[in-house]
């Protein structure tokens, strides 16, 4: 490939992503998702996702669009979200479910990025985190037919941690605001969260970048994640209505709450 990681559009980008394949998709409610590759994705078809990402969209845009045309089999995730039918698919047994405390699933993509296999952490000990027994799967008639083991602890100082093994992915989809054809990213203020390290934790890792410059045109000290994370980088338009900026929940106040 060399380092000129550009490729023409996002379908091309998503191609060779065959059934079945486990992807880190960064974003945080709809902030900063790669909400392009991710429709492109759904027009290739592409089926049987097992998909780490810190939530799943909502009913009808960034990764609910795979949830609601059935495409993802397996999610991890810190919460569902502003999303119904990944509540509806995940209680009918349509969808496995692993939630992981927010923290955790953080560090867990840091760490398998880092080449980390697993850490201690204090987070959920003393719970059914602990204890296993979560329902990841449902059955028929609302039987769990998957659930989360136990995880083995430890004390340090006197305070009690569990081990947690860190995540890596056959792919991961991340979105920047700046992007080079080098694949190195920055990302724009709060989309700066779980997408540097949804693309540390894949093994071949896909940008959408908004603005597309040429090497050595970013400043060394402002990138925010090196290019060696990153296989491939495609230019994302601002007029491009799959790749538009949404708001998760619109909260405005009205001319009274404001004293006018």
């Amino acid at each position: 490939m060399g380092l000129d990681k550009t490729v023409a559009d996002v379908a091309q980008a998503v191609r060779g992503i065959p059934d079945g394949a486990s992807l880190a998709v960064g974003g945080f409610g709809l902030c900063g998702i790669p909400s392009a590759l991710i429709d492109a994705l759904l027009r290739e078809g592409t089926s049987g996702l097992r998909i780490v990402s810190n939530n799943c969209g909502v009913d009808d845009w960034g990764l609910g669009l795979l949830l609601r045309a059935g495409r993802i089999d397996r999610m991890t995730s810190s919460y569902v979200g502003e999303n119904k039918e990944f509540a509806r698919q995940y209680l009918s047994g349509e969808l496995e479910v692993e939630l992981v405390p927010q923290g955790t699933l953080a560090e867990r993509l840091r760490a398998g990025g880092a080449g980390i296999p697993a850490f201690y952490t204090p987070a959920g000990a003393g719970t059914q985190i602990a204890d296993g027994g979560l329902p990841w799967r449902y059955g028929p008639g609302g039987a769990i037919t998957v659930a989360s083991p136990p995880k083995e602890s430890r004390v340090f100082n006197g305070t009690e941690y569990l081990l947690e093994e860190s995540i890596t992915t056959d792919y991961a989809l991340v979105r920047a605001a700046l992007g080079d054809r080098h694949g190195n990213l920055v990302f724009h203020s709060s989309a700066r969260n779980f997408n540097p390290l949804a693309a540390m934790a894949g093994k071949i890792t896909i940008a959408e970048v908004e603005h597309l410059v040429e090497p050595g045109e970013l400043d060394p000290d402002e990138i925010h994640l090196p290019g060696v994370f990153v296989q491939s980088v495609v230019r994302v338009h601002p007029g491009d209505p799959t790749a538009q900026r949404r708001i998760e929940r619109r909260t405005v106040r009205t001319q009274q709450e404001v004293g006018t």
